[in-house]
């Protein structure tokens, strides 16, 4: 069962440790590089900003974004600022997420997010959870996946598993942390799966940065197979 209260909690604890980290960096650092191809640190504090504030629209039942282009334009738009003025943007839309989810509202209802994915309200805590952390990760200033909540790596493992079951082009694969199992690609989430020729083997942190593409999979074992390329996210 999905509770959104705890989630949002979590939210907040993760943002705060974001803002705490972020504010030791200084102008220069935010205008350099993160681990995203073609993204300085100043794009990745954009996009969450501008993130909270697209989750404020689905949970007030607005369109997630006014189109891609102009979503891409903000995150452009703000990049180049300043550490002070992106601790701000951060900190603030933030706060407007929280505000937004402790707003009295039918946690069951599907809402609509980008390119016509659709989802249960109650899920979208987490999937701004996943925003937060992951960005976090994405920064590249000290706060690495293996420092991830245990419940949020195991949970995201779960939802990025659920999300390439029965993909064409992802052969049926057994996950495998030595103690939980996932399945997913064709076939991922029947029967069939549980017979799945592929195995992936590895720790939690290796195993969500290859499904989340974050890492390419060079630490874990796989049986039956060669490491199946996944499909972008």
């Amino acid at each position: 069962m999905i509770d959104h209260a705890h989630d949002l909690a979590c939210v907040r604890d993760a943002t705060d440790r974001l803002l705490t980290a972020v504010a030791e960096l200084d102008n220069a650092s935010v205008a350099e590089p993160s681990r995203l191809p073609g993204w300085s640190r100043g794009h990745v504090l954009a996009h969450i900003a501008r993130n909270a504030d697209a989750l404020v629209n689905v949970l007030e039942g607005r369109p997630m974004y006014v189109s891609g282009d102009a979503r891409d334009a903000d995150i452009e738009r703000d990049a180049p600022r300043l550490l002070d003025a992106q601790l701000a943007d951060v900190r603030e839309s933030a706060e407007r997420f929280q505000a937004a989810g402790a707003a009295p509202q039918d946690w069951s209802r599907t809402v609509e997010l980008r390119n016509g994915v659709t989802d249960v309200a109650a899920r979208v805590p987490f999937r701004r959870w996943a925003e937060v952390d992951l960005h976090h990760v994405d920064l590249g200033i000290g706060y690495e996946l293996e420092d991830l909540p245990a419940d949020f790596t195991e949970r995201e493992i779960d939802f990025l598993a659920a999300r390439f079951s029965g993909h064409p082009q992802v052969p049926a694969t057994r996950i495998t942390d030595g103690t939980r199992v996932w399945r997913t690609g064709q076939d991922g989430g029947s029967t069939a799966g549980e017979d799945a020729a592929i195995t992936v083997s590895g720790r939690p942190a290796d195993l969500l940065g290859w499904l989340a593409g974050r890492r390419p999979g060079d630490a874990l074992s796989v049986e039956g197979g060669t490491l199946p390329t996944l499909p972008p996210l």
